[in-house]
């Protein structure tokens, strides 16, 4: 199984239509500092980052389920493999890697060794709490609960911080059963 998520991801990366990633990085920049001017609280910045991000990812989980032709996964290890290795690399052009597992197999963390969002920034003093990618937690968020999942998603290290890496934690709060609009009378 682990050989074909890597090869998949690249396949959808290739057919997905890209931006200029200077622009993207650019815009995003723009739309965090204005975040930042209007809200003044970084908590609240965080938290607005999250929203958009949540509402970003209940929509481009259609748009992954469409493209990528990946099955549904038989639990949260595999879900958690099939974001870093295909979800990502879809999307911002990079892979994670899954580490970190509780004993239960419902936290996990993801590790990004680069991150497209974050070219030409550096965070003032002023952005101490600042986690200046929130947006990819709650689009993790938001894509998993579209797909039955209650999650929590937060960041653990950020490299605008000093760290080491990009490191986000992905806890599954519980699997959602599917609830159909209708009842089959038979």
């Amino acid at each position: 199984m682990a050989p074909v998520i890597p090869r998949s991801g690249d396949a959808a990366f290739a057919n997905v239509e890209r931006v200029n990633a200077e622009l993207f990085t650019l815009t995003y920049g723009a739309i965090v500092r204005q975040l930042l001017t209007d809200l003044e609280e970084v908590e609240e910045v965080n938290k607005q980052l999250d929203q958009m991000g949540y509402n970003i990812g209940v929509r481009l989980i259609d748009e992954f389920l469409a493209k990528s032709n990946i099955s549904r996964c038989v639990d949260f290890k595999e879900t958690a493999e099939v974001i870093a290795k295909v979800g990502f690399k879809m999307f911002l052009g990079v892979t994670a890697t899954v580490t970190n597992w509780d004993a239960e197999g419902t936290s996990c963390s993801l590790v990004l060794s680069e991150n497209p969002l974050v070219g030409f920034v550096e965070l003032p003093d002023t952005c101490h709490g600042l986690y200046y990618c929130n947006i990819l937690c709650g689009v993790i968020r938001g894509a998993l609960e579209m797909v039955s999942m209650k999650t929590e998603v937060t960041w653990v290290r950020d490299m605008l911080h000093g760290d080491d890496a990009y490191e986000m934690r992905v806890k599954l709060i519980k699997q959602v059963p599917e609830e159909y609009p209708y009842k089959d009378d038979e």
